[in-house]
């Protein structure tokens, strides 16, 4: 606090751990150093203490190579010293310390002084240290890889500091089962099976990631469940992320109005057909009826029936009320009476209510008020971790995990890390070469969290972040064996989204609302099986909207196959996309075709007819798709110079400048005002 900037702890070591430190005088027949134990640091002078056990001494020297790692790997540290007696034994002032030894470069040991160490029948513990996700560092418990100020379960819950917020939350939640009359409570019989239950608590937190809510949700042991017996069907579509973003930058284009609403305990509202028995909530235990189980009515939060309950009953209230389905995504509702046009977007339970009219929105939200237990947020600023930035005069809409984003950068340890300007850098290999070799590698790296922060930066590249796609890509093709390489390379691109956690998606802007889509391959980026990288992205309203990287299916013999692969899989996006944005009735006359640009001159005349050329003969049937839609006239590619294309990022490593400049031309911004 008093200098204004973090004190370095590069000095701290491990007590008890073995050290080389070099000798005084050295014989060319002899050992260059002795291998002593760190016990403590000198109070007047800069270096450490150690311990030789052969002679029994302890003395001052400012360097030594210390052997770390080899402890924290070992089971028993070794350490049969016990470390608390030494240091109370040591006596400061009789250790010889100069300060010509101190400014050596290689120090020389000082004159031992003899210590009586005294014996302890106490059993000696190694110390306990926590430690982060580095390689060199690498002891890592599972613990720190949980909200550490969230309860884990009831008992945690009840010896919090926070014990009586649980409480509360607890009560509240257990209302909400009685005011649903979610289960009665029934005799159990032998051979009943019964499924069991815990409780989940969560803070929620509003945009700028302060608590708000204590939350107390009580979920049934669905994967006790047996199918044919406590369940059948259990598919339940949700809202797609990218088709939020759609409704997103069409609500910018047109300046309507975005509602969002939260249905709570929604899984109670669905109805179960089977029967369910489940046991007693663990603390409110009913004191009369002990032995009793619960026979569930309605569908409760963790049975494999329970999305499905909740869905069914929300598709029977919405229609009712004269809303359809969008035949291309599941959970995408549209109302539209003459210039009146009114969209509910559902993810489980979240409610985005969208349209131009705000009395019909208005009667939208009571009819729902009436059906459901709603909690009404107003104006949507947060959903799904994205927060929501708008500026009507303008009609721009911006997208910001920021709040996300500082939340994972703690989880790993990367909050305080150095700011990286790429998330994959040029030259970069990422490949199985990369492996773990030798058993202490595999050690090492099973207590590495690779594959929970892969699926962490995934959420956020899903969402807002399509510039860490193709490093994202390349480093997940390795979570079932992964090397010190590869987890450098996660590291860099936690590094990357730190120096740039501030940027928005932004939509608006634009005098016509047409979609434009760019796609690109990177011919064999994968050096383990030859393969391609496809790489495409949609833009709408300015912005991307859209866009995937993935590797191919097939080894391309070329270039030019492996650009006309990704064309088939471009035009399939733009086919769902022409058909999603016309069902829904807000652009005045439909797109056709769909303009997709490409910066591979002999992969676009391929997509315009069948050449017969051998580099092309072989090309499976499955990927003249792309042809097919251009021959109906549903798509066109065009060609488009490299340097302006934006899919180039997703299937090869960029230098900064051209990274950047992509990232602009998709409207992923620094910096914008709202």
């Amino acid at each position: 606090m008093w200098k204004g900037k973090r004190p370095s702890l590069g000095h701290i070591k491990i007590l008890g751990c073995e050290v080389f430190v070099r000798r005084e005088a050295q014989d060319k027949l002899e050992a260059r150093s002795k291998k002593c134990l760190f016990v403590g640091y000198p109070k007047e002078s800069f270096g450490y203490l150690f311990y030789k056990p052969k002679d029994n001494v302890v003395f001052v020297a400012r360097r030594g190579v210390f052997l770390e790692r080899e402890m924290i790997s070992k089971e028993d540290s070794g350490s049969k010293i016990d470390l608390e007696e030494i240091q109370e034994s040591v006596d400061e002032e009789s250790i010889v310390n100069t300060n010509s030894q101190q400014e050596e470069v290689t120090p020389a040991e000082p004159n031992d002084v003899s210590l009586p160490i005294r014996r302890t029948s106490r059993v000696s513990k190694p110390p306990q240290f926590y430690y982060g996700f580095h390689i060199e560092e690498d002891k890592i418990s599972d613990s720190t890889l949980s909200e550490l100020d969230e309860p884990a379960n009831y008992k945690e819950a009840m010896a919090s500091p926070e014990a009586v917020k649980w409480k509360e939350a607890m009560k509240s939640e257990i209302q909400s089962m009685y005011d649903n009359q979610v289960w009665n409570l029934v005799d159990t019989t032998t051979g009943l099976k019964t499924v069991g239950c815990k409780w989940i608590f969560k803070k929620k937190t509003d945009m700028d990631g302060k608590v708000h809510t204590y939350k107390a949700r009580l979920v049934a042991k669905g994967y006790t469940q047996t199918h044919g017996i406590g369940y059948e069907e259990t598919f339940s579509p949700v809202a797609k992320i990218k088709s939020i973003r759609i409704m997103l930058a069409i609500a910018a284009f047109h300046d309507y109005e975005i509602w969002k609403m939260d249905v709570k305990t929604a899984f109670l509202n669905g109805k179960l057909t089977e029967d369910v028995f489940m046991a007693q909530l663990e603390g409110f235990e009913n004191a009369k009826y002990p032995t009793r189980v619960c026979k569930l009515q309605k569908a409760i939060y963790g049975l494999k029936q329970a999305s499905r309950s909740w869905n069914l009953c929300f598709y029977e209230k919405v229609t009712q009320f004269g809303f359809s389905i969008s035949e291309d995504e599941s959970y995408i509702y549209v109302k539209i009476s003459g210039s009146i046009v009114v969209f509910l977007v559902l993810y489980v339970d979240e409610i985005l209510l969208i349209g131009n009219d705000i009395p019909t929105l208005q009667s939208v939200k009571d009819w729902l008020g009436k059906c459901f237990a709603i909690k009404d947020l107003e104006d949507a600023t947060y959903i799904l971790g994205i927060k929501i930035f708008r500026d009507r005069s303008k009609r721009l809409i911006g997208l910001s995990q920021d709040t996300y984003l500082d939340k994972i950068l703690k989880r790993f340890k990367m909050d305080n890390s150095k700011k990286g300007i790429l998330p994959l850098h040029h030259g970069i290999k990422i490949s199985s070469d990369l492996c773990p070799k030798t058993n202490d590698e595999l050690d090492k790296m099973s207590r590495v969290p690779y594959a929970s922060a892969i699926g962490s930066i995934m959420y956020a590249m899903t969402c807002t972040r399509l510039d860490v796609s193709f490093a994202l890509s390349m480093v997940s093709r390795h979570h079932q064996n992964p090397g010190e390489g590869h987890w450098t390379a996660i590291k860099n691109i936690l590094k990357y989204l730190r120096n740039t956690k501030d940027r928005f998606l932004v939509y608006g802007g634009e005098k016509e609302l047409r979609v434009t889509g760019y796609y690109d391959a990177g011919w064999q980026t994968d050096k383990d099986d030859s393969r391609s990288q496809s790489g495409w992205i949609f833009l709408l309203n300015g912005g991307a909207v859209t866009w995937k990287t993935l590797k191919q299916d097939t080894v391309a013999d070329s270039t030019c196959e492996s650009e006309y692969i990704a064309a088939c899989e471009a035009s399939k996006e733009a086919i769902w996309m022409k058909n999603f944005i016309g069902d829904l009735g807000v652009v005045p006359t439909v797109q056709d075709p769909i303009e997709i640009f490409c910066d591979n001159e002999s992969a676009v005349a391929l997509t315009k007819e069948p050449k017969d050329h051998g580099k092309s003969k072989h090309i499976n049937k499955k990927y003249h798709f792309g042809r097919s839609k251009v021959a109906e006239g549903h798509v066109i590619v065009k060609e488009i110079r490299s340097e302006d294309n934006p899919a180039d990022p997703f299937t090869k490593a960029l230098a900064k400048s051209k990274h950047d400049k992509h990232a602009w031309s998709i409207r992923l911004k620094d910096k914008i005002k709202f």
